[in-house]
């Protein structure tokens, strides 16, 4: 939990104006995760100038990773305050490990980055499957977009 930077000016461009209100801009960034399928149900999303602040519960560490990307990933978001837990199911299992977040910089590929943070190349489609469905293709990132970066299991 804690306070994630993102790029203001990349990511998707769901704001139609910079005037929209802080409640305007909430319920566009809950439709923009909704889009990707997620549940928000059990999600509050407030809109503070250029940071969003996410609290509330959610089913698996992977999927509060996907929500807090899919939100920050926005035209005009430059923070997300995330303060959202995960359900711990019963019996109690291990927690999953914390995922580790990459910022793509000009002239990043999938494969370039697994091979800076696995040293294998060919582990680029653990970042792919691990960004679905916010990546459709995995030849199209662009810089500034931040993605989730699994541990190898």
């Amino acid at each position: 939990m804690g306070l994630i930077s993102f790029i203001k000016n990349a990511g998707d461009k769901i704001f139609k104006s910079e005037e929209k209100r802080e409640q305007e801009k909430a319920e566009l960034i809950r439709s923009h995760i909704k889009k990707f399928g997620f549940n928000t149900d059990q999600i509050r999303i407030a809109v503070d100038d250029e940071t969003v602040t996410l609290t509330g519960e959610v089913e698996s560490q992977l999927t509060k990773n996907k929500i807090i990307v899919t939100a920050g990933n926005v035209e005009g978001i430059a923070r997300v305050d995330d303060r959202l837990t995960v359900k711990v199911p019963e019996p109690v299992a291990p927690p999953e490990p914390e995922k580790q977040f990459y910022t793509v910089k000009k002239g990043d590929y999938l494969s370039k980055i697994a091979k800076e943070v696995y040293g294998n190349a060919n582990k680029y489609n653990i970042i792919f499957e691990a960004n679905k469905p916010m990546l459709k293709d995995p030849n199209l990132i662009y810089p500034g977009q931040v993605l989730v970066i699994p541990p190898l299991d």
